[in-house]
């Protein structure tokens, strides 16, 4: 069984399953396209799969004409119609894990989609998860329910973690050229988990567990929580000392050994850095230990957004106006430059205090014309475009996502006052304040 699926996965006649086509699983779903695969994506979402079976995409940085292609050649369609889960040889799973309102890991989208798939699943199938979570969940929450049915993990049928690593809108990395970590439950399933994903990425590098996987994830945007955190942190004390943290953070970059850069901003967004450690520590509680370390950090970095908007109310304040009744632009929603990607993004949070507090609210950003329908935040608004007109109408402009498509000059030469959360303009500034 193990063998026939393998030779399928290296021969490349092994239809592969995509489950959630967001971020994660329609870049991947485009690359086993591209690597002469047959790939059939699933999602909940009718309009989603409407849109990519008419060759068009509704991500930015994912190109429509590579969908295009792929669905002309027939080597690529979508559906919402999960019986046909017995089609493939792969169910790869992509789908989100939040936090819920208790900042406690949300896992009802693997737990829904896993039930959903169960009972089309069949011998010489392997079934892989990429989503972020917690060590065990392979084991606590996919092994039993494939097994339900009567299937045998590591005999019949095969379980891997393969944890997502992608980076959207950076030009230097795709799919391709980003190492994988897989997992597998036993050697059998890894050895099948080796086989699925290297006729499609470079590198893949195998774990001795689907636990140790999965800790790889957690400890990669950790890395990246707790660094961000630091910086912050470094941030709020160079401003008391009137000291510019960017211009200290690129001299001690010039350092060629044991140092990283990592810059500050108004807060941590994305769908894995501002919720992975808490993956982790809601997870450690079970073993009786308490992560101090990750947790002050997180702290840190969740009070950014207030105190971006508490260093706006000071700096009008300085200048004779109140917050109450002030026009402020937030320039840039996307959690980060370059990208319509808005999960997380702390720049929302920021608009939302400033609501609350009775600021006018507007928002330019050339990657989001219309504010999106999100789970936790409503806006009615759609991008203002930057003129000399515009900015110099408002009170107040926030820059909290600094995309390149903005015209730096023409808002330091047109705009009252300028919060800089990402260090875009150096040196001292009559009408620019560090935050």
């Amino acid at each position: 069984m193990k063998h026939n699926t393998i030779e399928k996965f290296r021969s490349k006649t092994a239809i592969i399953g995509i489950v959630g086509l967001g971020y994660v699983g329609l870049p991947l779903a485009l690359r086993y396209a591209e690597a002469g695969f047959r790939v059939l994506g699933f999602d909940i979402d009718p309009a989603k799969v409407d849109k990519l079976n008419g060759g068009c995409s509704y991500i930015e940085h994912i190109s429509a004409a590579k969908i295009a292609i792929a669905v002309s050649d027939g080597l690529f369609s979508a559906t919402t119609d999960f019986s046909r889960i017995g089609e493939v040889e792969a169910v790869i799973l992509c789908v989100p894990t939040p936090l819920n309102k208790y900042r406690e890991p949300d896992m009802s989208f693997v737990i829904d989609t896993t039930d959903a798939v169960k009972p089309y699943l069949r011998a010489g199938q392997v079934l892989s998860l990429e989503s972020t979570t917690y060590p065990g969940t392979t084991e606590e929450e996919l092994l039993p329910r494939v097994e339900e049915g009567g299937l045998k993990v590591g005999e019949n049928v095969f379980l891997v973690y393969s944890p997502e690593r992608e980076d959207p809108g950076n030009p230097d990395f795709e799919t391709r050229t980003i190492p994988k970590v897989i997992g597998g439950h036993t050697p059998a399933c890894l050895e099948v988990g080796l086989a699925l994903y290297q006729p499609a990425i470079d590198k893949v590098v195998p774990v001795s567990s689907t636990k140790a996987a999965e800790l790889t994830k957690l400890l990669e945007n950790i890395h990246r929580a707790v660094n961000i955190g630091l910086v912050n942190e470094m941030k709020i004390v160079a401003d008391k000392m009137d000291i510019d943290i960017h211009e200290v953070i690129n001299a001690a970059a010039t350092k060629p050994f044991g140092f990283v850069a990592y810059y500050p901003g108004p807060g941590l967004g994305g769908h894995c850095i501002p919720i992975d450690p808490f993956y982790l520590t809601w997870k450690a509680r079970e073993y009786g230990v308490n992560t101090r370390f990750i947790e002050l950090a997180g702290e840190v970095n969740s009070h950014m957004p207030e105190y971006v908007v508490n260093k706006t109310v000071l700096a009008l304040n300085d200048r004779q106006r109140a917050i109450k009744g002030s026009k402020v632009l937030v320039l840039g929603i996307a959690y980060k430059k370059n990208v319509d990607d808005m999960r997380e993004s702390p720049s929302v949070q920021v608009m939302e205090r400033l609501r609350d507090l009775g600021a006018e609210v507007s928002y330019s950003d050339p990657h989001v014309p219309v504010f999106p329908k999100m789970r936790e935040h409503t806006f009615d608004l759609q991008s203002v475009p930057l003129t000399a007109e515009t900015v110099a109408d408002y009170d107040c402009v926030i820059l909290t996502t600094d995309h390149d498509k903005f015209d730096y000059a023409l808002l330091l030469d047109n705009a009252k006052l300028i919060i800089d959360t990402r260090g875009k303009y150096a040196g001292r500034r009559a009408n620019v304040v560090k935050a």
